[in-house]
C-alpha cells in the first residue's frame, strides 16, 4: 500500500473549515458580533432576523465604530485591535482576542458593513465575500456606529444548511442569546424582532436594572421570588454577584445564565453543585433559576480554550465552586422562614359533582379487583358521622341570672368595617375594652330571649312564633315539620303570595351553584382557622370556606325563604332607637361629618323613620319597635344563634340610609342584605382567646357558648340543609381548595 501524498491545503478550504469551527449556527454568529458591538462601547444594539437567520442578519449598533482604513482587512482572520502579543492574553478583558469573528462569517455568506466613527464626515458601506474585500468602501449616510448585514448564511457548506432545525428554533436560541446578554448588562439596550414585524420580541431599556431586565424577559412570576446573591474572597481572587430563586419558586428545566469575567459561558461543576443545594427545598424533578456573574482574575483564567469560547478554565475549580455554593445555601436558609402558597378559586363545572363521589374504604374489600379503590383515591371520613360534642351545648355561666348582652360604642376602639366584608384585623384586647366602656349599658339592652307565645320560653330550643294573621297576601297552613307535637300547639304557617317575594325566591335558585351545594351537603367539617375561615373536607379535597360570607348569604337566604314566619329574639330591656343611633354616628364607619348637620338631629330623624316603618318591620321581619321609639325584639333566624349585638348600633343606622324604601321588591331585597350582615359571624365582633372570652363573660355575663361551637354546629349545620350557595362563590374567592389527596401523593411521593 502505498503512503498518503501530504499536500498543503488550499487557503479558501482552510478557512471553511475555521469558519465551521466557530460558526456552528446562525446564533453564534450573532453572539460573536454581539460581543464585536459591546466591545466598541455600544449602549444600543438592534438585531432583526430573517428565516431564523439563515436568510438575514442584521445587526446595528452605536458604538465606537471602524475607522475607513481598517475596513479592507477587518474581516481578514487574525485581525484584531485588542491583542498584539501572546502575553497580553493574561490579562485580557475584552469578548474578542483572536480575529476570527468577521473572518468566519464572511467565509460562510455574503457580508456588508456600513460604519461611521465619531470623527468621520460621513459613513463608509463595504461588502466581503471569503475575507476579502470586494470593491472599495463607498461613502455614504449613516448613524454613529456599525450596521452589519449577513445574509445567505451557509450558502455554501449545503450539509451544514441541511442539518439545521426549522427557522422557528434557530429564532428561539438567537432569542435565548441576546436574553442573556440584555440581562447581563443592564445599563445598554437591547432589541431583536424577526424582519418585517413592528414589535419586538425582547426588548430592554437602558435605564433599566438587572431585575427589570430580569421581569421583562422571564415574567413576574421569577421576579418577585429572587433573591440577591454576592461574595467574595480575596485568597481565591475572586467575586460573584447575581440573583436566584429562593424555595418558593421552581420550573421543569433549570435556567442557568453564568458570566465569567461577563463571558457567557457554560460550567457543569458549577451547575450540579448549586442544583444539589436545590434538591433539599424544591420538588422532585424541579429546577430554579440562576443567574451568576463570577469576576475572577484575568491571570487566574484561561480563555482560549474553546473555537466559540463558551468554556473557559480557571485556577483553583474546586474551592471557587464550593465556595458558591455555601453561599448560595445559606442564602435560601435564610429565605425558608416562610412559604408562599398560591391557591385558586373553586371553579363551575365538573370539578364537584355526583358522578366523582368515591367510594368509601370499607367496601373496598369486598370490591372486585376493578373496582379497587387506591390509597390516593380513599376517603377516610364519613360526613354523615355526628361528634359527641354536638350534644354537649357549653351551658351558661350564670344560670340563675339574666344574662346581659351589651352594646358598646363602635368608634371608640374598632376601625370601621367595610361594606365589602373585608374584615379588619382586631386583637381581642381592644375589643374587650371596646365592649366595656363607661357607657350604662344596663339602662337599654339586657337579656336577649328566644320567646314563641310565652315570655318565659326556654333560651335552649325554643319553639318558633308563628303567628296567626288575616290578610290579602298570605293564607294560613298547617306547618309539616312539628310532627312530634300536639295538635294544640301546631303553629299555622304563612303562605306568601307576594310577587316580590317569589321573584327573589327564584333569583335565589336559578343562581345556585348544585356542585358547591353537594359539598356543602356532604362536607365533613374540619375546624376553624379564626372566625372568618374553617376548614372542610369532601371527598378527597381539602377547603377553606369564608365563613363571614357564606354566612351573610345563608341569612339572607334565610330571611327570603321564611319571609312573615320568624320567631323573635326578645330584648328583656328595650333598646333606644336614639341611643344606638348616636353610637353610630360617632363611629367613623359611619361617614359623618359635619356637613350633614348636628348628629342629634340625624339621630331623632332615624327614631322617628323608623318609626313609621314599625308594622311593617314586625308583620314580615318580627322586628319589634314599641311607640316610644325603642327596640324591643329582633327576628329569630336561627335556634342557639344570637348574633353579635355590638354591630346592632350599625344595623340601625344602615336601615335608614341604605334601605330603598320606596320599592316594594328592592325594600325586601336590601333590608335582607343589610339584616344578613348584621347576623353574619363577623371576625371584629369575636373575642379569640378563651382567657378574654372568660373574662368578658365573668364581668357582662354573656352567654357562655364557644363561638367554634356555634359555627361548627349551628352555622355549619345550616349550610347543609339551608344554603343554596350562588355560583360567585367559585369566583370571589369564598371557597378555595387548597388541598387535593392524589396530587398530595404525588408531591410526596420521593419521600
Amino acid at each position: 500500500m502505498m503512503a498518503g501524498v501530504i499536500r498543503r491545503l488550499d487557503e479558501t478550504v482552510v478557512n471553511r473549515i475555521a469558519a465551521g469551527e466557530v460558526i456552528q449556527r446562525p446564533a453564534n454568529a450573532i453572539k460573536e458580533m454581539i460581543e464585536n458591538c459591546l466591545d466598541a462601547k455600544s449602549t444600543s444594539i438592534h438585531v432583526t432576523v430573517k428565516d431564523g437567520g439563515l436568510k438575514l442578519i442584521q445587526i446595528q449598533d452605536n458604538g465606537t465604530g471602524i475607522r475607513k482604513e481598517d475596513m479592507e482587512i477587518v474581516c481578514e482572520r487574525f485581525t484584531t485591535s485588542k491583542l498584539q502579543k501572546f502575553e497580553d492574553l493574561t490579562a485580557i478583558s475584552t469578548y474578542g482576542f483572536r480575529g476570527e469573528a468577521l473572518a468566519s462569517v464572511s467565509h460562510v455568506a455574503h457580508v456588508t458593513i456600513t460604519t461611521k466613527t465619531a470623527d468621520g464626515k460621513c459613513a463608509y458601506r463595504a461588502s466581503y465575500c471569503d475575507g476579502k474585500l470586494k470593491a472599495p468602501p463607498k461613502p455614504c449616510a449613516g448613524n454613529q456606529g456599525t450596521q452589519i448585514t449577513v445574509e445567505d448564511l451557509f450558502y455554501n457548506v449545503s450539509t451544514r444548511r441541511k442539518a439545521l432545525k426549522s427557522a422557528s428554533e434557530e429564532y428561539a436560541k438567537i432569542v435565548e442569546i441576546i436574553s442573556r446578554y440584555a440581562i447581563h448588562n443592564s445599563g445598554k439596550s437591547f432589541a431583536v424582532k424577526k424582519h418585517g414585524e413592528t414589535v419586538a420580541d425582547v426588548r430592554t431599556l437602558a435605564n433599566a436594572s438587572t431585575v427589570d431586565n430580569i421581569r421583562a424577559i422571564f415574567g413576574n412570576a421569577v421576579c418577585r421570588e429572587l433573591i440577591e446573591v454576592g461574595c467574595e474572597d480575596p485568597n481565591l481572587a475572586f467575586n460573584v454577584k447575581g440573583y436566584v430563586s429562593n424555595a418558593n419558586y421552581s420550573m421543569k428545566k433549570c435556567i442557568f445564565l453564568l458570566f465569567i469575567n461577563h463571558r457567557l459561558v457554560e460550567s457543569s461543576a458549577l451547575k450540579k453543585a448549586i442544583e444539589a443545594v436545590y434538591a433539599a427545598y424544591l420538588p422532585k424533578n424541579t429546577h430554579p433559576f440562576l443567574y451568576l456573574s463570577l469576576e475572577i482574575a484575568p491571570h487566574n483564567i484561561d480563555v482560549n480554550v474553546h473555537p466559540t469560547k463558551h468554556e473557559v478554565h480557571f485556577l483553583h475549580e474546586d474551592s471557587i465552586v464550593e465556595s458558591v455554593q455555601k453561599h448560595i445555601e445559606s442564602k435560601l436558609l435564610g429565605s425558608n422562614s416562610s412559604r408562599t402558597y398560591f391557591t385558586q378559586t373553586l371553579l363551575p363545572g365538573p370539578a364537584i359533582s355526583s358522578d366523582d363521589v368515591l367510594k368509601p374504604a370499607s367496601s373496598s374489600a369486598a370490591a372486585g379487583a376493578s373496582d379497587r379503590v387506591y390509597a390516593h383515591q380513599m376517603v377516610r371520613t364519613d360526613f354523615r358521622a355526628q361528634k359527641l360534642d354536638a350534644f354537649l351545648q357549653p351551658a351558661n355561666k350564670t344560670q340563675t341570672e339574666p344574662s346581659e348582652l351589651a352594646v358598646s360604642e363602635c368608634g371608640s376602639s374598632r376601625q370601621p368595617e367595610q361594606c365589602d366584608m373585608d374584615m379588619q384585623e382586631l386583637n381581642d384586647a381592644d375589643l374587650l375594652a371596646g365592649i366595656s366602656e363607661d357607657l350604662d349599658i344596663e339602662d337599654f339592652m339586657g337579656d336577649v330571649k328566644e320567646t314563641g307565645d310565652s315570655e318565659n320560653s326556654s333560651l335552649v330550643n325554643p319553639p318558633p312564633r308563628k303567628r296567626h294573621r288575616i290578610g290579602s297576601d298570605v293564607e294560613m297552613k298547617d306547618d309539616e315539620g312539628a310532627s312530634d307535637t300536639t295538635a294544640a300547639s301546631v303553629p299555622k304557617r304563612r303562605i306568601i303570595k307576594l310577587t316580590s317575594i317569589k321573584e327573589l325566591r327564584s333569583e335565589i335558585s336559578e343562581q345556585a351553584h348544585k356542585g358547591l351545594q353537594e359539598m356543602l351537603q356532604n362536607h365533613s367539617y374540619v375546624g376553624c382557622v379564626n372566625p372568618q375561615w374553617a376548614l372542610v373536607q369532601h371527598q378527597t379535597k381539602l377547603y377553606l370556606l369564608n365563613t363571614t360570607k357564606l354566612s351573610q348569604e345563608l341569612f339572607y337566604q334565610i330571611l327570603i325563604y321564611d319571609f312573615g314566619n320568624f320567631g323573635v329574639l326578645r330584648l328583656s330591656t328595650p333598646a333606644p332607637l336614639y341611643d344606638l343611633a348616636m353610637l353610630a354616628l360617632e363611629s367613623p364607619e359611619s361617614g359623618w361629618t359635619e356637613d350633614d348637620g348636628p348628629q342629634e338631629g340625624l339621630a331623632q330623624y332615624i327614631v322617628e323613620f323608623l318609626k313609621k316603618k314599625s308594622e311593617m318591620l314586625y308583620d314580615y321581619f318580627s322586628m319589634e319597635i314599641d311607640e316610644e321609639g325603642n327596640l324591643a325584639g329582633l327576628p329569630l333566624l336561627l335556634d342557639n344563634y344570637i348574633p353579635a349585638l355590638e354591630g346592632l348600633p350599625m344595623f340601625i343606622l344602615r336601615l335608614a340610609t341604605e334601605v330603598n324604601w320606596d320599592d316594594e321588591k328592592e325594600c325586601f331585597e336590601s333590608f335582607s342584605r343589610e339584616c344578613s350582615m348584621f347576623y353574619s359571624i363577623r371576625k371584629q365582633y369575636i373575642l379569640e382567646d378563651p382567657a378574654l372570652l372568660e373574662q368578658q363573660t365573668e364581668e357582662l355575663g354573656s352567654s357562655g357558648t364557644s363561638w367554634k361551637w356555634t359555627i361548627e354546629h349551628v352555622v355549619f349545620k345550616a349550610f347543609r340543609t339551608l344554603l343554596a350557595p350562588p355560583k360567585h362563590f367559585t369566583e370571589d374567592g369564598s371557597i378555595l381548595q387548597i388541598a387535593n389527596l392524589p396530587d398530595l401523593y404525588k408531591v410526596f411521593e420521593r419521600c
